[in-house]
C-alpha cells in the first residue's frame, strides 16, 4: 500500500520544518550570547604563605573570623585558636547548628545540661567561643600538649581521638584569620539586584558587631589590622560591604577579581570599609 500526499500537505510540512530549524537556530544564538542562568553560590577561600588553600562557604568563614576575634580580645596565643578550630571542625564543621547529640547545639556542640549556658546563649558564636576559651585556659599546660588532647580536655568527648585529623586545616585557618598571614582571606557573593544600600549604616553595624567579638577595633599592630580585614571580608555579604582596604591592598566583591589587589592607603592604620 502506497501513501500519497497532496502538493499542499507537502508544502505545509516543508514550511513547518523550515520554521522549526530557524527557531532552533535563533534560540541557540540567543543562549550562546546570554549570561549563564545559574548564579554562582557565595564562597570564600583561604590561602597561606606557602600557597595552601582551603575552600569555605560564607558561614564557615564568619565562624572562623569570630573565633579569631574572640581569641584576640582574650589575648590568647595562636595555638589556642588552632585548638578551637580543630574542635569546631569536628563538632559542627564550623557551622552554628541548632541540633546535635542530646541537647548539644552550636559551633562547639555545647550542652545546656552541662552548664555551658542556655540554648539561646550557646547559639551565639561570640558567647560560645568565649565559653570554650574560658574552659581551655583552665586546662593546665594546654599550650604544650597535643592539639587533640587539649580539645578533648575541654570537650570530654566520647571520641576524643577525632580532633586530631583536623589539625592541618585548623593551622591554615589560624594563620589566615588571626592576621599572621596578610591578604589570606578572599570571599565573593552575588550583590542583590536593586538592593538599596546605606553604606554608612552598614559599615557602622559591621564595626559594632566586630567590637562585640574583639573589643576595641583600633589597629594597634599590622597583624591585628589583617585580622580585622579578614573578619570584614568574611562578613561582607552580611553587611553588604563591597570593598575592604588595608595597608596598601584592597579586596573587592568582584567575581572577575580573585584575591587582594594593590590599592588603598599604604601604611594605613585603619581598615577601611565601603
Amino acid at each position: 500500500m502506497h501513501l500519497r500526499f497532496s502538493r499542499g500537505v507537502v508544502t505545509i510540512a516543508v514550511i513547518v520544518l523550515v520554521l522549526a530549524v530557524a527557531i532552533s537556530f535563533g534560540l541557540y544564538q540567543l543562549l550562546k550570547r546570554a549570561k549563564p542562568l545559574a548564579v554562582q553560590e557565595p564562597y570564600c577561600t583561604v590561602r597561606t604563605a606557602d600557597d595552601q588553600q582551603l575552600n569555605l562557604d560564607i558561614e564557615q568563614a564568619q565562624i572562623s573570623a569570630t573565633i579569631a576575634a574572640v581569641a584576640a580580645r582574650r589575648k590568647l596565643p595562636e595555638r589556642a585558636v588552632v585548638i578551637a578550630y580543630a574542635t569546631a571542625l569536628q563538632e559542627s564543621k564550623l557551622y552554628n547548628v541548632s541540633y546535635g547529640d542530646r541537647d548539644s547545639v552550636g559551633v562547639f556542640q555545647q550542652r545546656e545540661s552541662q552548664g555551658w549556658g542556655t540554648k539561646k546563649q550557646i547559639m551565639d558564636p561570640v558567647y560560645s567561643t568565649n565559653k570554650f576559651f574560658a574552659a581551655l585556659k583552665k586546662v593546665k599546660g594546654y599550650r604544650k600538649m597535643p592539639i587533640a588532647e587539649a580539645a578533648q580536655a575541654v570537650q570530654r568527648s566520647a571520641a576524643g581521638y577525632a580532633y586530631a585529623p583536623h589539625e592541618t586545616e585548623a593551622r591554615i585557618l589560624a594563620a589566615a584569620f588571626t592576621g599572621r598571614v596578610p591578604r589570606a582571606v578572599h570571599c565573593w557573593y552575588p550583590p542583590e539586584a536593586g538592593a538599596t544600600r546605606t553604606p554608612k549604616a552598614q559599615t557602622r553595624e559591621a564595626r559594632r558587631q566586630l567590637a562585640r567579638a574583639i573589643g576595641s577595633t583600633a589597629v594597634t599592630s599590622d597583624k591585628r589590622g589583617w585580622l580585622i580585614a579578614a573578619w570584614s571580608v568574611a562578613h561582607a555579604q552580611k553587611y553588604d560591604l563591597r570593598q575592604v582596604a588595608y595597608s596598601g591592598a584592597t579586596w573587592t566583591n568582584d567575581m572577575e577579581v580573585i584575591g587582594w589587589q594593590k590599592g588603598g592607603k599604604a601604611g594605613a592604620k585603619e581598615v577601611e570599609l565601603a
